[in-house]
């Protein structure tokens, strides 16, 4: 058995035409559609970038314990199990945070991976003279103007470069066995840098500054005007990630995998363009828009396409998934739950998940309400750090952060293994929003929050559970005020 999972970084489900988008561009999402099972209820765990993807390697939460960082030296990673049991796994990315401290052990963990240069503000391309920009609104960065430079050709941006990679993989090993293949790219996460061709599918007038890059702030009034012109030019970026989308799709057929080889497509989260009044993620709650994420899954030992699925899920129940696909049971450490039967006939996994980001709103549904809890005081305190791997995103922790270091106890998760307990600088904001209570099915869009002591208990009462089969650390509950509960 074989298995490609396609990951997307930002990809909002609410944009795409299986979710009920009726204007983006993107046929080969709806045809994604037919081919798999779709979920309705996939939702994110921890945020953003990496704490996803360890979650996406471990099966289990990051958020509780510790903010964005590398693997633990204690982590079960999904693609190192797979190798260690005889399945070989391949990762082409041109997620740039991969080669960064704060994500430096996640792509060893394959037997063999491949990197692709120059998203974002990817450190790539070196000009000592600062380059010529033009003038702009939203985010800027010096080095993303250097490297949109070398990629003025559709087959010279990271996106279609990356594809290209994975079908040097596919047509190298279509006909062996017994391999995983991730092919994972940045897009649509923003700079929304794509071709004119595809930005000529949304014709609007604009003739305001650049504005491809939202800030991660409220939408400002100077801002106001120029939404929908954003909306568009995240739309033409998704209409390219569903181009080559519908290659590995034609792939697929062409080579009749389809008898023998899974298919995974998702994302990591959402992003704001304008709902609720903010742009991008992180320090506003974390609305459906964020949240609530596509996932499509093509199961060849099932064999049921074209169908929905409302079980809730979320990207913990990935890694064990994958690895029961190739009959490999999961470690113990591992939360997630296997999907076969959920794909095969809707069975229920879980009556409530938490998602969040570390210092901010701790979240849980049940797939009717939401529940936002957030920090009791606006010191966001008692929180600390639990890592053997004191990284931030672009950086170490720097010494200063490092002088009053305690060793905690060990967690059921770090295999016998005390980490180091770090007070966390982690701050969001979240308790100027308050605890937040949502009824989706009679506010989908997350209008007006409910005010239901009884619904709020309840929900309590998921979120505590969660928390504390998670062996969430004692003083989060002390922060959200819940010491009593």
């Amino acid at each position: 058995m074989r298995a490609i999972m396609v990951m997307f970084d930002s990809l909002n489900r609410h944009m795409l035409p299986p979710y009920g988008c009726d204007w983006v561009k993107a046929p080969n999402f709806q045809r994604l559609s037919e081919k798999t099972v779709v979920f309705d209820n996939s939702y994110v765990g921890s945020m953003p970038c990496m704490p996803a993807r360890r979650e996406l390697h471990t099966g289990r939460y990051n958020f509780l314990h510790r903010s964005w960082g590398p693997l633990e030296p204690f982590d079960d990673s999904m693609p190192e199990v797979l190798g260690k049991n005889g399945v070989y796994t391949h990762l082409v990315s041109d997620h740039q945070h991969y080669w960064e401290d704060g994500g430096c052990t996640y792509h060893q963990r394959y037997n063999t991976w491949e990197i692709v240069r120059g998203q974002e503000g990817d450190k790539w391309k070196g000009e000592v003279k600062d380059p010529d920009g033009p003038v702009h609104m939203g985010r800027s960065s010096r080095q993303d103007v250097v490297n949109r430079k070398y990629m003025q050709k559709e087959e010279d941006q990271p996106q279609a470069v990356t594809f290209k990679l994975g079908f040097e993989f596919l047509e190298k090993n279509k006909d062996d066995d017994n391999w995983f293949l991730q092919i994972e790219t940045f897009d649509p996460h923003e700079p929304y840098f794509t071709q004119q061709h595809y930005k000529d599918l949304y014709p609007h007038e604009y003739d305001g500054p650049q504005f491809d890059w939202p800030p991660y702030q409220p939408v400002s009034g100077e801002e106001r005007p120029y939404v929908q012109h954003v909306q568009y030019e995240n739309a033409a970026l998704i209409s390219m990630c569903d181009h080559y989308m519908g290659k590995v799709l034609d792939f697929m057929d062409e080579h009749d995998m389809w008898k023998d080889t899974m298919l995974i497509v998702n994302t990591d989260h959402g992003f704001l363009l304008g709902e609720h009044d903010w742009w991008a993620k992180n320090s506003m709650p974390f609305y459906e828009e964020i949240a609530h994420t596509p996932l499509f899954i093509w199961d060849p030992k099932v064999a049921i396409k074209g169908v929905r699925r409302s079980a809730l899920v979320q990207t913990i129940d990935l890694a064990p998934t994958i690895l029961d696909y190739f009959n490999i049971a999961a470690p113990s450490d591992m939360q997630g739950k296997a999907l076969k039967d959920t794909i095969q006939n809707n069975t229920k996994v879980h009556d409530g998940i938490l998602f969040g980001i570390n210092g901010g709103h701790v979240n849980c549904t049940n797939g009717r309400y939401v529940y936002m809890r957030a920090p009791e005081s606006e010191m966001n305190a008692p929180l600390y750090e639990y890592t053997l791997m004191p990284t931030h995103m672009w950086c170490m922790f720097p010494p200063e952060e490092l002088q009053n270091i305690q060793l905690a106890a060990p967690f059921s998760f770090t295999k016998g293994c005390r980490t180091m307990k770090i007070e966390s600088r982690q701050y969001f904001g979240s308790h100027s929003f308050g605890t937040l209570l949502f009824d989706l099915q009679k506010d989908p869009n997350q209008n007006t929050p409910l005010k239901d002591a009884k619904v709020e208990k309840n929900m309590i009462d998921i979120m505590v559970s969660l928390m504390r089969e998670n062996d969430c650390p004692e003083e989060q509950f002390k922060r959200l005020g819940l010491t009593d509960k």
